[in-house]
């Protein structure tokens, strides 16, 4: 179980460079810019830590669907990208993608 901690983890982490990088304003805030490449080492590392154990085209997927699902509904809330019927249905294609690569991992 705990790789998948570790991979959910740098999920949760993906989420927050990806966010991050909105506030940096390219690069040029100091804070955000820390934070930000901060978030961005340790997500890559606890995916590497993860590797050892789950397949890596697995972990990859899940890796990144986490941080789509969770960037994109970070988006809609304090960015007001846009939040449609069909948009969020795919956001739960994603989620689902991610349901199932579990169960068969």
């Amino acid at each position: 179980m705990a790789p998948w901690f570790l991979l959910f983890v740098a999920g949760l982490l993906e989420i927050g460079w990806a966010v991050g990088l909105k506030y940096t304003d390219g690069f040029s805030r100091p804070l955000p810019t820390i934070l930000t490449v901060a978030s961005m080492v340790a997500s890559v590392l606890l995916l590497g830590l993860a590797l050892k154990t789950l397949p890596v085209g697995t972990a990859y997927a899940v890796w990144t669907g986490i941080g789509t699902v969770g960037t994109a509904i970070l988006g809609m809330v304090l960015f007001g990208d846009p939040a449609g019927a069909l948009r969020l249905a795919c956001i739960g294609l994603i989620v689902a993608g991610i349901l199932g690569l579990k169960l068969v991992a």
